[in-house]
């Protein structure tokens, strides 16, 4: 290494990824016990709203955090996300109507879109060039620990003391994670004051326009995504597994096992052969998720499916970067986020609607799945081909 070149494994890099972690444990601490809480407000036939309404403030947000992210700094964006995390999880024991329960549900969406936009950017602003694809891996790491670890400690905190221990245990996790980052550096530079003008958003700070292709491809991916955590809870009771977080968790450890290696990979082969990899792995899992008649034959599904998509977020995210520059890293990485949240958020009502309540249509949403993320492959052929030539 240089003299001149950026070290990947700093303070501030660690810092961030602990913080991230903890970020990831609030708000996915909570999912596996929203089905039943909703169900005992009366809203058993809402189950694809809960992910949706999440998924849909988040993307909207993303254009909005991600011209603030390239304007006021990374900083206060990532702190913003992380204070809405530690508001909602303290206000859903107040909650008593099904209508209460939603529009809380759209307000907890503008964490993730504002935390992860500026997480992403300010991690692109500290780390070599180079590698830039395995410190995407590390970082998705740090979160994909804390995703792991929340929900089975969540639900397991709910069998043991009350839904409210959850929530309030979920609040307190956010708080860690903010005092964390209190007193670190902010990266970019020339700084301005948040003012009205900043959200007010021109069509050309909406979409960054070589990040399209990226967010297409990574919408694809991630639909089936939404689809697993709607129905995913009630598949793992269906057969048998007791502690709904453990189907989170097998998901996530084997994402954290591939991300590890993936981003580095990435750096090595090439961003769109690695994503491509991982779309047919995918495709695989899917398929296996369908055939699932045990709690064994579900985790490993859900394992090989963690695997195959912590191969291809890591090199979506340096790909994106690669197609950007320091002035509008922001808005490139609110583009590829807003495709992604999107995709989870159609694939909730997708697969809630395909499920109906009914353990017969597991087979038929996961096959659904399968097909929508092979069309990925479509457009990394193209992509392929004209980096060929």
């Amino acid at each position: 290494m240089t003299k001149l070149e950026k070290p990947l494994y700093t303070k501030s890099f660690f810092v961030l990824c602990l913080s991230y972690a903890l970020f990831g444990s609030s708000f996915n601490m909570i999912i596996p016990e929203l089905p039943s809480f909703l169900t005992t407000l009366g809203g058993a036939e809402y189950k694809g709203f809960i992910i949706s309404l999440f998924t849909l403030t988040a993307g909207l947000s993303r254009p909005i955090s991600g011209k603030l992210a390239d304007t006021i700094g990374r900083v206060p964006v990532i702190m913003f996300g992380t204070i809405v995390c530690i508001i909602c999880s303290l206000f859903y024991p107040i909650l008593s109507t099904v209508g209460g329960f939603m529009l809380l549900r759209l307000f907890h969406g503008f964490s993730t879109g504002f935390t992860p936009t500026a997480m992403t950017a300010y991690v692109a602003d500290i780390v070599p060039v180079h590698r830039r694809g395995e410190a995407m891996g590390i970082i998705g790491v740090s979160l994909n620990v804390g995703s792991s670890i929340g929900p089975p400690v969540g639900s397991q905190l709910v069998i043991w003391y009350s839904l409210n221990t959850m929530f309030m245990a979920s609040s307190l996790v956010a708080v860690l994670s903010m005092l964390l980052l209190i007193g670190i550096k902010e990266t970019l530079p020339n700084k301005q004051l948040l003012r009205l003008s900043h959200l007010r958003l021109k069509k050309s700070e909406i979409i960054h326009k070589n990040s399209i292709i990226p967010a297409i491809i990574c919408g694809l991916i991630y639909l089936g995504l939404g689809g697993l955590i709607t129905i995913g809870p009630d598949q793992s009771e269906f057969l048998g597994v007791m502690n709904k977080g453990l189907f989170f968790t097998s998901f996530t450890v084997c994402t954290i096992l591939s991300r590890l290696v993936a981003g580095k990979f990435s750096d090595i082969y090439g961003r769109v052969k690695v994503i491509a990899v991982s779309v047919v792995l995918m495709v695989l899992s899917y398929i296996l998720l369908s055939m699932a008649n045990s709690s064994v034959s579900l985790l490993v599904a859900t394992g090989f499916l963690g695997f195959s998509l912590g191969i291809a977020a890591p090199a979506i995210f340096a790909w994106t970067i690669d197609r950007s520059n320091d002035l509008n890293r922001g808005k490139a990485m609110a583009t590829v986020y807003i495709g992604l949240e999107v995709a989870i958020g159609s694939g909730a009502l997708l697969s809630a609607f395909v499920y109906d309540n009914t353990p017969e249509n597991f087979e038929t949403v996961f096959l659904i799945m399968a097909g929508i993320t092979s069309l990925a492959i479509v457009f990394l052929w193209k992509e392929l081909r004209r980096s060929s030539q």
